[in-house]
């Protein structure tokens, strides 16, 4: 099994930013990359942001190209996604996960999932 817990959601203004952290715990030399996702009310929940463990290759949603980015530390077994320039419409519970399927884009890629960090940008 792997734990994922996420922190550093919170509340800021439009155009400002946040740092999201991710501390993974448990089995995780059986997962091969690590995921953001988000979810908003009413929506589907989406991915946002993935990356290796031991490559760092990346890939973002196009919705967050530029202003998001996501970093790993194998030292420590934590992901972050630095957000910048943030928008009302990154409003949502934002999701961290691992998985080793190697869909990095879809829900169905990952096996774990944390328990979710809110996300609030008012405008």
């Amino acid at each position: 099994q792997v734990q994922l817990v996420e922190s550093g959601g919170g509340l800021v203004q439009a155009g400002g930013s946040l740092r999201l952290s991710c501390a993974a715990s448990g089995r995780t030399f059986n997962t091969h990359y690590m995921g953001w996702f988000r979810q908003a009310p009413g929506k589907e929940r989406e991915f946002v942001a993935g990356i290796w463990w031991s490559s760092g290759r990346t890939l973002y949603a196009d919705s967050v190209k530029g202003r998001f980015t996501i970093s790993r530390d194998n030292t420590k077994n934590t992901v972050s996604l630095q957000m910048n320039s943030l928008k009302p419409e990154d409003t949502a519970v934002y999701y961290c996960a691992a998985g080793r399927s190697g869909i990095v884009l879809v829900r169905t890629g990952y096996e774990y999932w944390g328990q979710g960090t809110q996300v609030t940008v008012s405008s």
